[in-house]
């Protein structure tokens, strides 16, 4: 048993000592790195999901550490140099004028860059899902925010005005603003969908990967149903903040609960991918038959 344990563990010790330089190299640009993202990206709403992604992501490598040993291969140091030094210089160029959307996409792309030139194509392949996964991690720059929040303001403010209003309460809606009462709420971006959309396709597509990864015909339909899923809890949180200016005022609304309400929407929008993958059940059993479904 000692004689079989002893070569497993000498590669590894001898790998660490032997790339300190690189190590250190690393730990030099990732670590600033996570400590804009921490003051920045990841202390808003729109970057909650960010330490989670990350974790998670290292845990997805950590567990298939066995089959990474076994298919390592050495990549071509010539193709990983010439992704490594542009990858560098976008990092540089991103962190000196405070592209934190370029910084993190730049060091992504340089750390993958490592990982082929000392693994090689088949471990990469192999962690083709952790690598997409960690895309997550990259703010999306405020210009495209705007771009694609823009229709989603305007369908959730249609929707929650239409349905407080068969429910007998006096609501209208100017654009993105919801009059309420004597009260006006502008439907901002946080409440917009796109933030817990982000969030919510990272988490879903884990839960996916982890669980129903091996239908990838139900893995698809689900993903798919995680947008109208993210719309439909932004849709709850913000008829829970018309309710609330309604009953209590604007400032209670626009306190403490304006931002517990953003907990409710990532919250019940988890719950509705849960209830809708249990409600789903007969057609994942139809989908994983052999030979059943294989047109759909």
């Amino acid at each position: 048993m000692a004689t079989l344990a002893t070569p497993v563990a000498r590669p590894n010790y001898a790998a660490l000592t032997a790339h300190w330089p690189l190590l250190i190299g690393l730990l030099a640009v990732v670590i600033p790195t996570l400590g804009a993202l921490g003051s920045g990206p990841w202390s808003t709403e729109a970057g909650v999901h960010g330490p989670l992604v990350v974790a998670t992501g290292i845990w997805l490598v950590i567990r298939r550490l066995p089959q990474i040993r076994e298919l390592s291969r050495p990549g071509s140091f010539p193709l990983a140099l010439a992704v490594f030094v542009p990858a560098v210089m976008l990092y540089v160029f991103g962190r000196s004028y405070d592209f934190i959307s370029v910084e993190v996409a730049a060091l992504l792309l340089a750390l993958l860059a490592v990982a082929y030139a000392y693994v090689g194509p088949a471990v990469l392949r192999l962690m083709w899902f952790p690598i997409f996964y960690m895309g997550f991690v990259i703010p999306l720059p405020g210009w495209l925010l705007d771009q694609i929040t823009s229709p989603l303001k305007l369908l959730v403010s249609e929707v929650v005005t239409g349905a407080l209003s068969l429910a007998g309460y006096p609501v209208a809606r100017v654009g993105v603003t919801i009059y309420v009462a004597q009260y006006q709420l502008l439907v901002e971006d946080a409440c917009a969908g796109l933030n817990s959309l982000i969030s919510l396709a990272a988490i879903g597509l884990f839960y996916v990967y982890i669980l129903r990864n091996t239908n990838w015909r139900y893995s698809l339909l689900l993903l798919f149903l995680v947008v109208p899923i993210a719309i439909l809890a932004n849709c709850v949180r913000v008829a829970a903040l018309v309710l609330l200016t309604y009953y209590f005022g604007d400032a209670v609304a626009q306190g403490y609960l304006h931002n517990f309400a953003g907990m409710v929407t990532f919250t019940s929008a988890l719950l509705f991918i849960f209830l809708i993958d249990a409600l789903l059940t007969p057609l994942r059993n139809w989908l994983a038959r052999p030979g059943d479904g294989v047109t759909a």
